[in-house]
């Protein structure tokens, strides 16, 4: 892509496709490959000319060319335009570029924490110095800008002069620039204890180029982060979606394990509404199942602090990226860090809502080693997939009027392997699947499998909703969405409204929603080796069945 970007740039900004092509040296399906994708996002568009040209799309156009353009040709606030209402944010491009510019002296793995903790450490120190200007404007008034328990009372974290953005700028053409942002980190650790142990220092590593280092930090000093409206974006989980994708690919690698798409968490988190309570996510990534709780709070007129949230990372990269995330807005997290299954961070909680995307058909998650645990209710998972050891674990961990929504892969609705069957027949028989809702496919940055998502509740009259004992409803949703890239699916807002729309007005009773009752759902659940079967087969999208009438 930088490639492209480049040669047009090289071009004066707008290039003939037969021009460019030959200038690059690809093959046809290349070209049109990087040419579409950067369509997509904007960047680039559709020029006149006999055999058809690319222009960078200007201020006027459909987007901004943020990842070749300087940065006075971004939007006053910093970031690009989008393409549509559904495409990736503005400088996800631009910090793309920053993070490739180190590619040449670190691996797809490593170079990823570089610009994200950088990242961060705009973040807050945006959001710092906002604070500073205004308690600065206040001094007479008897205001100290340089008194730490005035941030602290805001929620906004302490940074000391060492690690302010503003001279590491200042520091970035310096061959000791390493030295400055290790130093930085730790000193804003030391003075915010919440962030101990979780911000990357080792920027001083003989292996990174400090040349590279100091570009990088000229890059992201061109993105305005401080802002109220940009700390409420789940920006750091949304660029690592973005980068999980790229860095997954240079690796070789695919999987969407780590950060579940913001639009199906919307999805989530609007149907399953958590306004106040303990919130549990064992599988957390990035942590954007609490960022998407928060957004949800905050539209309704809530408060943040009417959840209490409790989290697990395996990985502990990710999990310091969870922590940061979370610590951008405030968010006071019990992120425990180590394997769910086989130490769990929480063993006592019983949480009122569980919101998670696990592993897809993880194989290695050493379930020989627990084949006699007390949370297989239903039936021992088989020890080469932990989908219904996920199932079970949210069961577990669920309060007696709790509800839990989570994300797996479609086959988790049909699959008879190793007694998968059976296990999913002993939970549809002890009630305890609300609804079912399948997705299209191409929602996911690294992978394209369709998936699924369940909701599950130990008692179906909690008093939350009517009673619905015996019922399940299906939503088939594999029709919506658009094409945000080639490759790339994105749910709008109304495909949202339409889909999360259904349960509560189920739940309570609103004429001509349709259900399945629990003798039906044992039949549509159960597939196998039909490869006609559709999982929700009675049911057109969004427009009901011919099951049973949900009654008042």
């Amino acid at each position: 892509m930088d490639e492209f970007l480049g040669a047009l740039e090289a071009s004066g900004g707008s290039a003939g496709n037969g021009k460019l092509q030959t200038l690059l040296e690809w093959d046809e399906p290349t070209y049109d490959e990087v040419k579409a994708d950067l369509m997509a996002k904007g960047i680039v568009v559709t020029g006149a000319g006999r055999g058809g040209s690319v222009p960078f799309a200007d201020a006027s156009g459909v987007g901004m060319a943020v990842a070749a353009a300087p940065a006075s040709a971004a939007t006053g606030n910093g970031k690009a335009k989008k393409a549509n209402g559904a495409g990736p944010i503005g400088f996800e491009a631009q910090l793309w570029k920053a993070a490739d510019a180190l590619r040449n002296n670190m691996d797809a793995a490593e170079y990823k924490h570089v610009v994200l903790g950088l990242l961060f450490l705009k973040c807050i120190s945006d959001a710092f110095e906002t604070k500073h200007a205004a308690l600065e404007a206040e001094r007479e008034q008897g205001a100290d800008p340089e008194d730490p328990d005035e941030y602290l009372a805001k929620a906004i974290f302490w940074v000391p002069k060492e690690a302010r953005w503003a001279h590491l700028k200042a520091q970035a053409p310096q061959p000791t620039i390493g030295t400055d942002v290790d130093e930085a980190m730790a000193a804003i650790e030391r003075d915010n204890p919440s962030l101990k142990g979780v911000l990357p220092k080792d920027y001083a590593r003989p292996g990174l180029d400090k040349q590279r280092l100091g570009q990088v930090i000229n890059l992201v000093s061109d993105i305005g982060l401080g802002e109220a409206a940009d700390r409420s974006k789940d920006t750091l989980g949304r660029v690592y979606e973005y980068f999980l994708s790229r860095f997954a690919s240079a690796e070789g690698k695919s999987g969407g394990q780590f950060y579940t798409s913001s639009r199906v968490v919307r999805v989530l988190v609007e149907m399953l509404a958590p306004y106040n309570g303990r919130v549990y996510d064992p599988c957390c990534g990035s942590g954007g199942m609490f960022v998407q709780s928060e957004k949800f709070i905050e539209a309704h007129a809530g408060r943040i602090g009417d959840i209490s949230v409790y989290s697990q990372e395996s990985n502990y990269t990710t999990w310091r990226l969870a922590k940061m995330n979370l610590a951008i807005r405030g968010i006071d997290a019990q992120i425990a860090h180590g394997d769910t299954f086989h130490k769990e961070g929480h063993p006592d909680l019983k949480a009122d809502y569980v919101l998670a995307n696990p592993p897809f058909n993880d194989s290695d998650w050493r379930g020989d080693l627990l084949k006699d645990d007390n949370r297989w209710a239903y039936g021992t998972p088989p020890p080469g997939n932990a989908n219904f050891a996920w199932v079970q674990h949210f069961l577990f961990h669920l309060a007696p009027n709790g509800i839990a929504g989570f994300v797996l892969a479609d086959g988790s609705m049909s699959s008879n392997q190793s007694g998968e069957g059976e296990i999913r027949k002993a939970i549809i028989e002890a009630d305890l699947v609300d609804c079912m809702v399948a997705l299209p496919g191409q929602l996911f940055y690294s992978t394209q499998i369709p998936v699924c998502l369940w909701f599950l509740a130990h008692s179906k009259g909690n008093g939350r909703f009517r009673e619905r004992r015996g019922e399940t409803l299906f939503i088939d949703a594999r029709k919506l969405g658009t094409m945000a890239t080639r490759v790339l699916k994105e749910l709008t807002d109304a495909d949202i409204a339409k889909i999360a729309g259904h349960l509560p007005r189920v739940a309570r009773g609103r004429r001509g929603w349709r259900v399945r009752r629990r003798s039906r759902l044992l039949q549509k659940l159960d597939h196998e080796g039909d490869p006609q079967a559709r999982p929700c087969a009675h049911a057109g999208p969004l427009r009901g069945c011919r099951g049973r009438r949900g009654r008042r």
